[in-house]
């Protein structure tokens, strides 16, 4: 356990130093260093290999154990045995010297090893390797001297190098100093993260240093290639922008022109139907409809007719109702046309009744279905008690009534194919094909303003009832305020009439006015007048548009000091074609190819960015 020197004794450098390791005073080390040196003379002179391999057996297993742990009995029987294998010094040896050294060694081994510096520990494991091997080589001068440490550990000593594995060196060396394998793991991981930060901190120094000591001109060429790479990098990322962008569009159709706001009036080709003395009036045709000549389309109900006339129609109709019942009652044989025309009536009726309440048809025609079978019914009924004279007074007061009433009941029927409409605003007199081009700016501003124009005489006091309104075409009176244009008479443009759903038509310019600062149009429209059926006054915007041909921009290009397009055919030919450029907007331009019909919309034209 305790080595010497290479002469067999320690020098006193040696002795000094393990002394002050272990914590001994100078009389005990003095004493025990004594005790060992007569002891290992005679001891080792005296074992046998056998002997020697047994304590080198022993030995390893006690450096691998804390002293701590070591009974008083496990101490007893070692000391027994090493009295045993050695000769006369061990034998002089007493009790009391025994139990001091034990207790000495144990003293010595229960020091706090996490005291000593990495340096004394390194220290003290050489002065251990070297006292091993002198110790090891006095046991065994064969085989146990030719043998050197094992590879891959460090010089400890050949003897321990023989007789431990990596794992037992492992923890032999974690218990020498006071650590268990982990921790000695765990120290030396962080004396190596230790060192190579050292290290890198040494390095990132000699760069600075290296930078600092750099001269001010490789410094300014250093800056200016790096400005010369990112320049470069820029330009080929513009290019390969570039690169994506499209090379060829499109021919579209395009319309081009300048835009004129004003007010306007609409004037359709519309009849307005009126009568005096209309007390009420029962429609029978859809409004918005189209009604055909002959149509009925209303009952006008005129002054003097009132409830206590139709009171009176119903009470006789009750009395031949209830009469006709009684007869009916009387009856002994069965009629069976009779009982047919009463089943008619109930169905009809019960047809009518199902579409009041809320079903799909047309309850204006069953309404009429339902009076032919009443008159049917009672067309048999009066045939078939002719001869009853009762039945017949009752018929003619009926007919003496209703005859009565239709004197106050006019019948409405449509005089040509039109649509019906029984909303009116007043100025379907004044607004009419026959006289709008007559009508002056003021007048029409007066109009727009909302003020009616005067009516004749016989059309006064008069009730309007329904309008008829051809199908097609109308007109409208535009004002344009402090216009300095002049407009083409006969010339066609776009007209845009902004309402609730905008609208856009061709309108002719029939003829123009220029007064009080405002331009008055009088257009025609040739067209559907659904759309400007409940229209008369709204925003309008004229437009002096020419279709053309669309293109972008970049399209155009020169060659002979001609401007023109490369159009690309099918086959992927291209063909230079000289064009005029009529008016740009935006990114497009408007062109006009010099030679007609060579240029067209949805043909292909190269661009050039």
């Amino acid at each position: 356990m305790q080595g010497y020197g290479g002469n067999g004794q320690w020098t006193p450098e040696q002795a000094a130093a393990w002394q002050a390791m272990q914590g001994m005073t100078p009389e005990q080390a003095a004493q025990w260093q004594a005790m060992q040196a007569g002891a290992q003379t005679a001891q080792w002179q005296a074992v046998s290999p056998e002997q020697a391999a047994q304590w080198q057996a022993m030995q390893a297993g006690a450096q691998t154990q804390p002293w701590q742990a070591v009974s008083p009995e496990q101490a007893a029987q070692w000391q027994a045995m090493q009295a045993g294998a050695q000769t006369q010094p061990w034998q002089a040896v007493s009790p009391e010297q025994a139990a001091q050294w034990q207790a000495m060694q144990a003293g010595a081994q229960t020091q706090p090893w996490q005291a000593v510096s990495p340096e004394q520990a390194a220290q003290w494991q050489a002065m251990q390797a070297g006292a091993q091997t002198a110790q090891w080589q006095a046991a065994a001068d064969g085989p146990m001297q030719a043998a050197g440490p094992a590879q891959g550990q460090p010089a400890q000593g050949a003897a321990a190098a023989q007789s431990m594995s990596e794992a037992q060196w492992a923890q032999w060396q974690a218990m020498q100093l006071g650590m268990n394998p982990e921790q000695l793991l765990e120290w030396q991981a962080t004396q190596r993260a230790k060192a190579a930060l050292k290290a890198k901190k040494e390095r990132k120094e000699q760069r600075r240093q290296k930078r600092k000591n750099r001269s001010r001109l490789a410094r300014v060429l250093q800056a200016a290639a790096i400005v010369a790479i990112l320049a470069g990098g820029g330009l080929f990322l513009l290019s390969t922008m570039r690169g994506t962008q499209a090379t060829s569009a499109v021919i579209e159709q395009g319309t081009l022109g300048t835009v004129h706001r004003g007010d306007a009036l609409i004037v359709r080709n519309e009849t307005v139907y009126s009568d005096e003395g209309v007390q009420s009036i029962d429609y029978r045709a859809q409004e918005g409809s189209v009604v055909y000549r002959g149509h009925v389309v209303c009952y006008v109900y005129t002054t003097g007719y009132s409830g206590k006339e139709m009171n009176s129609l119903q009470a006789y109709r009750d009395q031949i109702n209830d009469y006709q019942q009684t007869l009916l009652a009387g009856e002994t044989a069965y009629d069976q046309k009779m009982e047919r025309l009463e089943t008619e009536v109930v169905q009809r009726g019960l047809e009518v009744r199902s579409l009041v309440q809320g079903a799909r048809g047309n309850l204006i025609n069953q309404e009429s279905i339902l009076s032919t079978a009443i008159q049917e019914r009672q067309k048999y009924f009066r045939s078939k008690y002719s001869s009853d004279m009762r039945l017949n007074r009752l018929f003619d007061d009926e007919e003496t009534q209703q005859q009565r009433i239709d004197s106050w009941i006019k019948q409405r029927a449509a005089t040509q194919e039109s649509i019906i409409s029984f909303y009116t605003d007043g100025f379907e007199v004044a607004l009419t094909p026959e006289k709008f081009q007559a009508y002056t700016p003021a007048e029409v501003r007066a109009m727009f303003g909302g003020q009616k124009p005067e009516v004749a005489a016989s059309e006064r006091g008069k009730t309007d009832i329904y309008r008829l309104v051809k199908k097609t075409n109308y007109a409208v009176l535009m004002l344009i305020k402090d216009s300095t244009w002049t407009p083409v008479e006969g010339t066609v443009y776009k007209l845009m009439l902004e309402q609730f759903a905008n609208t856009t038509v061709d309108a002719q310019v029939l003829s123009f006015t220029r007064a009080s600062g405002e331009l008055l149009l009088r257009l025609a429209v040739l067209g559907d007048v659904a759309p400007v059926l409940y229209m008369r006054t709204c925003q309008a915007e004229l437009g002096e548009y020419a279709d053309g041909l669309l293109v972008p921009a970049s399209a155009i290009y020169t060659q002979n000091e001609q401007q023109g397009v490369v159009r690309i055919g099918e086959d992927g030919t291209q063909v230079f074609i000289p064009v005029n450029v009529v008016a740009t907007q935006g990114d497009k331009v408007f062109i006009s190819p010099i030679q007609t019909g060579i240029l067209g919309t949805g043909q292909r034209v190269r661009l050039f960015h």
